[in-house]
Formats: structure tokens, sequence, C-alpha cells
């Protein structure tokens, strides 16, 4: 499979946005839909599909469901932040990639150009397109890396 240059990520900022898309695709806001759109918006980091079930009430597999057709959309996106369950992000905020300490699970989000420097030098010295959008970076934050004094 040849893949080219990334098509930028639509901007969802508001329940609105992503009202509007679905209603252009055919579909609707339905409360469970609603629902765990008001979950992604509140959260600070990319939550699993089981803790979104639990926090707004709803079978598993609705949640599921819902959070598949969000990503067919682009406006949600489905990443891997190390050990355990995928987690989903809200595309509102642009792209994010992002840093995970193996240490204490510290999840640091990163802008997509400030990493444009690594995606660089793996393209120079490799010749690869380098993408950490789904799967994240994984190592030791800077108060994990300190050495005991």
């Amino acid at each position: 499979m040849t893949r080219t240059a990334r098509t930028p990520d639509l901007q969802f900022r508001t329940l609105e946005d992503v009202t509007a898309v679905l209603r252009r695709h055919g579909g609707r806001l339905s409360m469970p839909r609603r629902l765990v759109l008001e979950r992604l918006f509140a959260a600070e980091a990319p939550l699993s599909a089981e803790a979104i079930a639990v926090s707004v009430r709803l079978e598993l597999t609705s949640v599921y469901r819902n959070l598949e057709r969000l990503e067919q959309l682009g406006a949600v996106r489905h990443v891997h932040l190390g050990h355990g369950p995928g987690r989903y992000a809200l595309v509102g905020r642009g792209a994010r990639e992002y840093l995970v300490c193996e240490s204490c699970d510290r999840v640091i989000a990163v802008e997509r150009q400030r990493l444009a420097g690594v995606r660089a030098a793996i393209r120079d010295g490799f010749g690869f397109e380098a993408d950490f959008g789904h799967f994240a970076i994984l190592g030791l934050c800077a108060d994990c890396a300190v050495p005991d004094a």
C-alpha cells in the first residue's frame, strides 16, 4: 500500500462542529453519541472505551460503536499509549502526539509540529516518514529520568 502525504485533520472545537459533520454524512447526534462526545470534550487526556462507558453509564458495545463512527468522520482518533487498552482522543484541539512515561504513566500531549525535528532525523537517517499519531513515544519523563542523588 502506497501512502502519500498526510491530509490535514479537521478541527472539531465544539459539539456543534461534530454535529454538523455528522449531519452532512447522514448521521445524527443520538443521546449515546452525545454522552460519548461530552465525555471526550471534558477529558484532559485520551480515554479508554471502558472508562467512557463507566463514566456515562452506557453499554460498552454502544460506546465502541459510537467511537468507531466518530473515528470514521475524523472527529476522534484511536491511540495506543503503552500497555493497556487503546484510548480515544478528540481531534478538536488539532493533531496531537503523545509521550508516555514508562515509570509513572504520565502522558504528555504534544502538538504535531513540535516533533517535526524528530521526524526529519528519521527521514534523513532512514528514508522513512514517521507518524507518531497512533502509537505513543515511550520513555521516561523528566522527573523519572533524574538519577537518585
